[in-house]
């Protein structure tokens, strides 16, 4: 889409929007009402972007919009109807229509209190930021930008429409959104915003996990989520959101014998969004889950750090206490379970690799490795490689060939067994037929015998199996109790 220019009328603009923006203002202007296009899709506009969703703003009210679009729209839907909020589909866009609001907020409670307005400007001036209070009437495409939204725009600067102070009392989530935007679209936060945002941090405390979390998810996919967490840290607003991160700082001690772990885990996100492939790669970017383990794998450093006789510092158990404290943090963020997972055995898993730096591996090490990590494998590695920030050039390469050298261990291993699924040479079912059993925990035992021989052995023939397991079964107490049937034929057939 191309960037806008004026008109010969200096209060129009020329965009390319869609066909559907100007019939719907269209319509609106025959029925004897006001509608204009604003906030982020107006913005988006001027970064020569198209968004499929679509915000309008109008004098009309719910009942009135709704008679406008109900044999217009492809379908619709009034569920923010008590906020002046009618939402529809129509030609593949969403779109929500708002009534003018003058929107207060109660100072203790997170929803708005909702008065409807009739003035355009009044509306822009409720909004949050300068960029996001632009608007264009319908279908004149006259810009309506009362506070400089475009001059900020251009100057990469964030600044509020009304005082910050007011809008982060109106709306603290904007806060949230005061570093979401600065991640996503580099743009630096104004000096009095970052005041407000300092002297206000305490006040996000009262808006609802789910909406910070949602923040937080855009921050952190953003194309400069180091920005991002930097100001979240700066302003404390990270002591409510992420304290985790905050501590961090505190890791550097007045002797400098070890690296700043704050800056290093910045280092280490950014490092690893870098990492990120395409869509048709093995981690698309951009991946929450990589980028999350990122920034929180050093977490556990502040509990666990030991000043060492000689002067040396050590974080002993630092990837599991870091793996703890992050599924805590993400749960009280309500992050869903899966996320929560991946994320925390990210964090436990990331310093696995340097024992192999340091030893080498066994095959059996390395089966235990891949199957560790399951469907994080490809994650795990761009996260170790990312966990490299060392000045030491020759200390980064031998780590960088290190991991080389295990990636191909793991490449030659999957051409000659399936390291994806390893699993016992005999299942549960040739196991009890085997030893007579019935199903019970004994079976468990024998099943993890197998599957730890063929962690150490790799696939064995089921004929090698069925010798080891008959060994392993008589030394077993439970032996003596329950003989194992005579006789028994082994189906060799494999598990489906």
């Amino acid at each position: 889409m191309a960037h806008a220019h004026q008109k010969s009328d200096p209060h129009t603009v020329d965009f390319q929007v869609a066909p559907v923006v100007l019939e719907l203002g269209q319509r609106f202007v025959d029925a004897g009402h006001e509608l204009s296009l604003v906030g982020g899709p107006v913005r988006d506009l001027f970064l020569g972007r198209l968004s499929p969703d679509l915000d309008f703003t109008t004098d009309a009210t719910p009942d009135q919009t709704l008679a406008l679009i109900k044999k217009w729209a492809d379908n619709f839907w009034e569920i923010g109807r008590a906020f002046g909020t009618i939402g529809m589909r129509k030609s593949g866009f969403q779109i929500e229509i708002t009534t003018y609001r003058a929107e207060a907020y109660d100072p203790e409670s997170r929803k708005p209190v909702v008065a409807f307005g009739s003035s355009l400007t009044d509306d822009l001036l409720r909004r949050d930021f300068t960029i996001n209070a632009m608007a264009l009437r319908l279908p004149s495409m006259e810009l309506v930008d009362p506070f400089g939204g475009v001059r900020d725009l251009h100057a990469s600067v964030l600044a509020t429409p009304s005082s910050p102070e007011s809008s982060f009392s109106d709306d603290p989530l904007r806060m949230m959104r005061a570093a979401r935007f600065a991640s996503q679209l580099g743009v630096a936060v104004r000096e009095d915003v970052k005041q407000a945002m300092t002297q206000m941090a305490e006040r996000i405390t009262i808006i609802s996990a789910e909406r910070i979390r949602e923040e937080l998810v855009k921050l952190i996919c953003g194309a400069h989520p180091r920005v991002g967490i930097d100001l979240l840290v700066d302003t404390g607003l990270a002591e409510f959101v992420l304290p985790e991160v905050s501590a961090l700082r505190l890791e550097a001690d007045e002797h400098h014998r070890h690296k700043d772990v704050y800056q290093h885990s910045l280092q280490v996100l950014e490092q690893a969004a870098s990492l990120e492939t395409d869509s048709d790669g093995a981690v698309p970017g951009p991946d929450f889950v990589l980028r999350f383990a990122a920034l929180m794998h050093d977490v556990g450093k502040p509990a666990t750090r030991r000043f060492e006789p000689g002067g040396a510092v050590s974080f002993r158990h630092h990837d599991m206490v870091g793996s703890k404290l992050t599924k805590k943090r993400m749960k009280a963020l309500r992050f869903d379970n899966d996320t929560i997972k991946a994320v925390a055995r990210l964090v436990e898993l990331h310093m696995r690799f340097y024992g192999y730096g340091e030893a080498g591996w066994s095959d059996s090490a390395v089966r235990r490795y891949v199957t560790d990590a399951g469907p994080l494998l490809e994650r795990l590695h761009r996260l170790t490689r990312s966990d490299v920030t060392t000045r030491n050039q020759r200390k980064a390469d031998r780590l960088s060939f290190a991991y080389d050298d295990l990636e191909a261990r793991i490449a030659a291993l999957r051409e000659q067994e399936s390291l994806e699924a390893v699993r016992p040479d005999l299942d549960g079912g040739q196991i009890m037929a085997l030893l007579g059993l019935k199903p019970g925990p004994v079976v468990g035992k024998a099943y993890k015998f197998l599957l730890e021989e063929r962690m150490e052995h790799g696939p064995l023939d089921p004929a090698v199996a069925e010798v080891r397991l008959r060994e392993w079964w008589a030394s077993q107490p439970a032996a003596a109790e329950q003989q194992p049937a005579a006789g028994v034929e082994l189906s060799t057939t494999e598990e489906s």
